[in-house]
């Protein structure tokens, strides 16, 4: 049978009991939407505004070479380690809960960010956020498919948020670039993160499909340490991978992984239902979240700080020119749904992948020339595909799983997406300091991000449902 993107099965109406939505009042899809969409757009705000405050920051808190991928991966390993923990709390409990929760801690923790006198403060602050947004991000994705119970209503909302986080992408550097003191722009966003937590209180309804039973405490502590030894392995990766710290660290995530894994075949409600992974549905999409990160998150967080070296632009200057990339994503995103009736998330997401590539090979040999102008067709190319790509994700997400658990679903894509993430900032700054010249550098990370997205095209292309 092949992927369509749809499951009619989820389409029924489905008694009262454990695993069925429940609401405290019926939903308004317009508020939600709009909410989660404002609140997603405000965590990749503030996960994408070090990218071109970087050199700043840095010397600001006296940040060595050896310790910058530590202000950059600080968030990803907040969102890695509770993505999927906060998804099954959220269906479990409330979305609501758990999404206005995340935001308020979201607002509390940017601000603490702007008053970070060290590295490693800062560094507390930005796990912190990442933790937050996890929460938002995670429960985001149950609340609309609560809200948008039909197959077209779900196309619709869940390509509206996908938009957004292109949006926030986009938007953040340039808020960043254009606020000359990081501190403030810091402070700025926490206080848009409070406001969007109080007007989700007020205005959102409340929603959980319980499944019964105890949380499942030994299996979210255990997935959360291994991905934080994995992440840290990673990030301390770049300085040498033969040194002890590091290997201990893998071995660590490796045990503790195998760990969770029998934790989650005995528990009576696990985080995660091991069966999805026998899923190719469920597969593609955390192939797809995984490689999003190491392919194109990967490049896209360091390239600004690298143009501002290497061609000498300022920081609101990389962001209007990250706004090239970013600005398509955003539009192509917004506009997926339209052609997601004939093609089915996986193709979107091949396709995706596959423009991601081109758009990095055609910027070979631009940074070296020292014209920025070069890069533009292929931030245009590689910007289309991003929008694809996060435009598919979220519905491959939520159609992967019951409906019932939507959030953790969302959950399990992202943690995939953000360990990615991590793994592709710690290779792309190690590509770019370990080549010889910020010039050869660049076009060793191009190259590598390309291989990296048409292996992932060619696997989430060719993985199809079974008969």
């Amino acid at each position: 049978m092949t992927d369509t993107g749809t499951d009619p099965v989820r389409t029924a109406v489905v008694p009262d009991g454990p695993g069925t939505d429940r609401d405290s009042s019926p939903p308004h899809p317009g508020r939600t939407l709009a909410l989660t969409s404002a609140a997603t757009a405000v965590a990749l705000m503030t996960y994408t505004a070090p990218m071109v405050t970087l050199p700043q920051t840095a010397a600001d808190l006296h940040t060595p070479v050896s310790a910058q991928a530590w202000l950059l991966n600080g968030t990803p390993l907040g969102l890695a380690a509770l993505l999927l923990v906060v998804g099954s709390l959220a269906d479990d409990y409330g979305r609501r809960r758990i999404f206005v929760s995340g935001t308020l801690a979201l607002g509390i923790t940017t601000v603490l960010g702007a008053f970070a006198s060290t590295t490693w403060l800062f560094t507390l602050a930005r796990i912190a956020q990442g933790a937050s947004s996890a929460a938002l991000l995670a429960s985001s994705l149950g609340l609309l498919v609560h809200a948008f119970p039909t197959p077209v209503g779900r196309l619709r909302a869940t390509g509206v948020w996908g938009a957004f986080v292109s949006g926030g992408i986009a938007t953040g550097p340039l808020v960043a670039g254009a606020i000359p003191d990081w501190r403030v722009a810091y402070g700025v966003l926490g206080a848009v993160a409070l406001v969007v937590a109080g007007l989700g209180t007020l205005a959102l309804s409340e929603s959980r499909s319980p499944r019964g039973g105890r949380p499942d405490l030994a299996g979210a502590v255990t997935f959360g340490l291994a991905l934080v030894a994995l992440v840290a392995a990673l990030t301390l990766g770049r300085e040498g991978w033969l040194r002890a710290p590091v290997g201990l660290l893998l071995v660590a995530a490796v045990l503790l992984g195998a760990l969770f894994a029998v934790l989650e075949r005995r528990a009576a409600t696990p985080m995660i239902d091991l069966s999805l992974l026998r899923r190719p549905r469920f597969l593609a999409s955390s192939a797809g979240g995984l490689f999003t990160g190491l392919a194109m998150i990967g490049l896209f967080s360091f390239l600004p700080a690298l143009l501002q070296q290497a061609l000498g632009l300022s920081a609101l200057d990389t962001a209007w020119l990250f706004l090239v990339w970013s600005g398509p994503s955003f539009v192509v995103s917004l506009q997926a749904r339209r052609i997601a009736h004939r093609v089915s998330p996986r193709l979107q997401l091949a396709v995706g992948f596959a423009l991601h590539a081109g758009g990095a090979l055609s910027m070979l040999g631009a940074v070296d020339a020292g014209s920025w102008h070069r890069l533009l067709p292929g931030l245009v190319v590689a910007g289309v595909g991003s929008g694809l790509v996060n435009a598919a994700l979220p519905l491959l997400a939520v159609e992967s799983v019951p409906v019932g658990r939507a959030a953790m679903g969302s959950g399990a894509q992202q943690t995939f997406r953000y360990i990615g993430s991590c793994a592709g900032v710690a290779l792309t700054i190690a590509t770019v300091t370990s080549a010889g010249g910020l010039g050869r550098g660049a076009d060793t990370a191009l190259w590598v991000s390309a291989g990296l997205a048409v292996a992932a095209g060619v696997l989430v292309g060719t993985l199809r449902e079974r008969d």
